[in-house]
């Protein structure tokens, strides 16, 4: 019992510098991003760009099922942080959910954690969609 309870009180008392050190990076982050950082345009991505990028759509398992990008991986936005070793370190890593709104939370959390080379695809696939047809 003393064991459990010495384990809830460490991790107790951690949660502030925890707090500290995101508040840390969150403000590292917003001091030196400009407003186009980790963001592509459908119309940026060029047929190289494609052709070398990996595609994480964050969207669940069977939105994912009905419709995505051929080729690209599923990494739910919620399991980013878990399943941090599945985002590739190096190259262009594009992001996307239907609008952007749950890729952006993904590719936030990525960056937070050291993957410089992740981009939101800005729009999702909805923009993807009016850009190629």
């Amino acid at each position: 019992m003393r064991f459990i309870a010495a384990i809830l009180i460490t991790a107790a008392l951690s949660l502030p510098a925890r707090a500290d050190d995101i508040a840390d990076a969150l403000a590292d982050y917003f001091a030196f991003a400009s407003y186009a950082d980790g963001v592509i345009t459908p119309e940026q991505l060029t047929p190289e760009i494609l052709a070398q990028a990996v595609f994480i759509d964050a969207r669940s398992s069977a939105a994912f099922d009905e419709s995505g990008l051929e080729g690209a991986l599923n990494i739910e936005w919620r399991e980013t942080v878990d399943r941090l070793e599945d985002y590739p370190r190096a190259g262009l890593v594009v992001v996307y959910c239907d609008t952007s709104v749950l890729s952006t939370q993904a590719m936030l959390a990525a960056r937070l954690l050291g993957r410089q080379n992740v981009v939101v695809l800005q729009g999702g696939l909805t923009a993807w969609k009016a850009h190629h047809n």
